[in-house]
């Protein structure tokens, strides 16, 4: 009897984990290659589950695709280990049991680190990897992205007759993290050709449920659930599951009411769990009606006014010539000198005073402590760097909600400096996301949404502004990015500092039909030693040889070396102000006092240009 043919009349029992069993054995290492160097001990566990009483096993090919085998240098093996998974599946079933090839998602919350494209070729190699071995059908599972799902779940429909069971993981019960209810998605899935459809992973039973409770009997298809066994614990350097089977067995025909036809388990389940369900609901027969207690319900966040204290620097720099000054915190632990500066910074006029978060990956005070001492002591609006090297996607967020918290509204997003190239070569960098991902998942709070999709009960108002290099060979490329940033929401750009007119000039030309506005990046040298530094060392700063040879002149007279760097900004001052409206000033070693004094410059020239009062009224 076919497996769907089953399914009409009676509830069958699938496996439980395969990965998290093997690591609690001691593998450590790519378990989907063990199909290929221990097959024996593979069959082992597929029999232990069939023993257990399960009528279906997948495939030890959750992860046996070439985006997944590259973490491991087994991107050419993806036909040699999903054809084993099968033939190591098949050796322990004996017809003994349902074979479903196994193919899981790749996709997490950062849904733009792959393209559809790239889904779409590593599928259909693992795809027909399976088909040619003979699987009884196919298990799609772990799919917290609908986009990839759906996606491949049409190509696999064309591909084939085969029973797909399609499953999607949920970040919260009754959401998946694109806000789409659980039963519309499951509704989508079934339109697509999915003969079963349902739920795994990330939940327990308990929260499982209650996303099930949200979900309606589907009209042909069938519904699934495959929880996970218990939130994972951390001992001893390992991680491991404690759920008991015993609370396994009690929960089975609470799924049975729920209208699950195919019940299994997920990551820390183990044959204990299956005995428990089997002993329970083993050929039970299924409901064919169903009341749904728990309409979906859409979430709506309530817009709240915004308590923002200064208008965002994206509507300030399309009306008028702005100035925002970077002021990094100091490496030691005396602030004296640094509120020093930001008091004549603020005397001199400027818009915003911006903090580098750990910059070159060199250890200073936080960004976000010295940020909220110049907003309360000074009421001077600060413009807090995030880089992505230092916070997982936890910290981000928590970091985030801080600053909206405090009133810091005002962000510039950065992937940030390697950490090897910083004070602590020794330490790791995290790169969770990139500065695109960040942007968009700040966009998202602006949304009341968490990054993982979830209800924050109020909208943040975050202005956000990206980072932009003009100091590259390919401008052209680089406007590219800028174009992208816009897209995945940022509202204006900060650049790297200029040094020389021509890229002023060539800078505005490429970036002219760009509706985020730019603050233009101007640094004052200090000295021929300072001005080598950067043009040699520096990552994204290039100094032209005109400006270079004329701080070598001076590299004897330290005095006049540094009014050189003033005076050959202020001639940039000039040459940006009759270009963009934004200027980025960027305080070397702590110097305030030329920035202090190209701020005033800035103003001046302004107005002059302008022919406004601006150098008298400007709101900080």
């Amino acid at each position: 009897m076919s497996l769907l043919d089953k399914l009409k009349n009676q509830i069958l029992i699938a496996d439980g984990a395969m990965g998290t069993l093997l690591y609690s054995y001691g593998v450590d290492s790519c378990s989907e290659e063990l199909n290929l160097s221990q097959p024996e001990q593979i069959q082992n566990i597929h029999r232990a589950y069939i023993d257990a009483g399960a009528d279906i096993i997948q495939t030890n090919s959750y992860a046996a695709n070439y985006l997944k085998l590259q973490r491991y240098g087994l991107e050419d093996s993806v036909k040699e280990i999903n054809s084993s998974a099968v033939r190591n599946a098949k050796q322990a079933a004996q017809n003994n049991a349902y074979v479903l090839g196994t193919m899981g998602g790749n996709r997490g919350i950062k849904t733009n680190s792959i393209t559809i494209e790239e889904i779409k070729r590593s599928f259909r190699e693992q795809l027909y990897c399976l088909l040619l071995e003979g699987v009884d059908g196919l298990l799609l599972e772990t799919f917290y992205d609908l986009e990839e799902l759906q996606t491949i779940l049409t190509i696999a429909r064309k591909e084939t007759k085969l029973p797909i069971i399609a499953q999607v993981s949920l970040q919260e019960p009754g959401f998946l993290q694109d806000r789409t209810h659980v039963n519309d998605a499951l509704k989508r899935l079934e339109g697509l050709g999915a003969d079963v459809v349902g739920l795994n992973c990330r939940l327990g039973p308990h929260h499982m449920l209650l996303a099930l409770e949200q979900i309606e009997l589907p009209k042909q298809a069938y519904l699934s659930a495959y929880p996970n066994a218990s939130l994972p614990t951390y001992t001893d350097g390992k991680f491991h599951y404690e759920g008991d089977p015993d609370y396994f067995r009690n929960s089975a025909k609470a799924f049975r009411n729920q209208g699950v036809r195919l019940l299994g388990g997920c990551c820390g389940t183990t044959p204990e769990h299956i005995i428990a369900y089997a002993s329970e609901l083993k050929n039970s027969v299924p409901i064919s009606e169903k009341v749904v207690k728990l309409k979906p319900k859409k979430i709506i966040v309530e817009p709240l006014a915004p308590k923002r204290e200064f208008t965002p620097l994206q509507e300030i720099v399309k009306e008028r010539p702005s100035i925002i000054v970077e002021l990094d915190p100091p490496r030691k632990l005396d602030t004296t000198k640094f509120f020093q500066g930001a008091k004549a910074l603020k005397e001199a006029g400027i818009d915003s005073i911006t903090l580098a978060d750990n910059s070159l990956a060199t250890v200073r005070i936080s960004n976000e402590s010295l940020g909220y001492l110049v907003k309360r002591e000074l009421g001077m609006r600060p413009l807090i760097h995030i880089a992505c090297r230092d916070r997982n996607i936890i910290g981000l967020q928590s970091h985030l909600m801080g600053l909206h918290t405090l009133g810091m509204n005002d962000v510039l997003a950065i992937t940030g400096d390697p950490a090897r190239v910083g004070d602590f070569p020794g330490a790791s960098s995290v790169y969770d996301v990139s500065s695109f991902e960040l942007i968009q998942m700040i966009k998202q709070l602006n949304e009341g949404l968490s990054f993982s999709g979830k209800d924050l009960g109020q909208k943040t108002t975050f202005s956000i502004a990206a980072a932009f290099n003009p100091n590259v060979r390919s401008l052209e490329k680089a406007v590219i990015r800028l174009e992208k940033k816009v897209h995945f929401g940022a509202d204006y750009f900060i650049s790297q500092p200029v040094f020389s007119e021509e890229k002023l000039l060539e800078v505005y030309e490429h970036t002219k039909h760009l509706d985020a506005p730019i603050y233009i990046g101007l640094m004052p040298l200090t000295s021929s030693k300072n001005a080598e530094f950067l043009h040699n060392e520096v990552p994204g700063i290039k100094i032209a040889d005109s400006i270079r040879h004329r701080m070598a002149q001076l590299k004897d007279n330290p005095l006049q070396a540094a009014q050189e760097g003033i005076a050959i900004t202020k001639s940039l001052i000039d040459a940006a102000l009759d270009l963009f409206n934004g200027i980025y000033l960027i305080t070397p070693f702590l110097r305030y006092e030329l920035t202090a004094e190209l701020a005033l410059y800035t103003r001046q020239r302004a107005s002059e240009l302008r022919g406004s009062n601006y150098a008298e009224n400007t709101i900080y």
